[in-house]
């Protein structure tokens, strides 16, 4: 009896599933026909990738290569093109350099127009878009007008910035071009409290203020020289 039951449930079961395939085939072969096709594209995708990110490093090797050379404009160039062209990694270290390289060619006024130009890009990495800013600024304290370069970067000194000591240091050297010496040494003191602000900063900011506060002291008059020499001030009648 209880292999009759088996069996009927074994018939029931086998008419239900050939109901379901009946009605639904179309649909299952569909969803696996969809399932191999994005597993054989997947795959392209990644070859792809790996073959352009292969190319790009190439690429990057042979513009770098180019910059120690002292081919600086064909530098550029090849930086140039990897950032328009290449994966997102290298298009990104491509723009850096591209601007570094201007920079190191005597050219401060393209590299500052560069690395503000990747600072300004939302699509950007923000970590690299803070660098940015950070370069531009380490430009513009030698070219730009000491007090229009505090009212420009005075915002980024505050701790939201990543690089807030190191622009409290630019700071403190405009206010010193300009011969603010409290305000120089308030930017100096402001790194020196600061216990996380890098060790180089931290020692380039303890000597500078070294020199403000030495500044600041006003130097002591010195003595007659009549009353140096034991004798009394010219004028007054010598004591009887």
């Amino acid at each position: 009896m209880t292999e009759f039951f088996r069996e009927v449930d074994e018939d029931v079961r086998r008419d239900r599933i050939i109901r379901i395939w009946t009605r639904y085939r179309y649909v299952l072969i569909g969803l696996a026909v969809l399932i191999v096709a994005g597993t054989g594209a997947w795959r392209a995708y990644e070859q792809h990738r790996d073959q352009s990110a292969e190319v790009a490093g190439m690429k990057f090797e042979a513009a770098v290569q180019l910059a120690h050379d002292g081919k600086s404009a064909e530098a550029v160039a090849a930086f140039d093109a990897l950032g328009k062209t290449a994966p997102k990694g290298y298009a990104t270290l491509a723009r850096l350099r591209a601007a570094d390289e201007l920079a190191a060619s005597s050219d401060p006024h393209a590299a500052i127009k560069s690395y503000e130009s990747l600072a300004e890009d939302q699509s950007f990495d923000p970590t690299f878009r803070d660098f940015a800013k950070l370069r531009a600024a380490m430009l513009r304290v030698d070219n730009d007008d000491p007090l229009d370069f505090e009212k420009r970067y005075a915002p980024l000194a505050s701790n939201t910035f990543p690089y807030h000591d190191q622009i409290r240091e630019l700071l403190g050297l405009a206010a010193l071009k300009r011969n603010a010496l409290e305000s120089a040494g308030r930017w100096f003191d402001a790194i020196i409290s600061d216990p996380r602000a890098p060790a180089g900063v931290r020692m380039r900011a303890e000597a500078l203020m070294g020199l403000v506060q030495s500044s600041l002291v006003p130097a002591e008059k010195p003595a007659p020289a009549n009353a140096q020499d034991g004798n009394p001030p010219p004028g007054n009648p010598p004591a009887k």
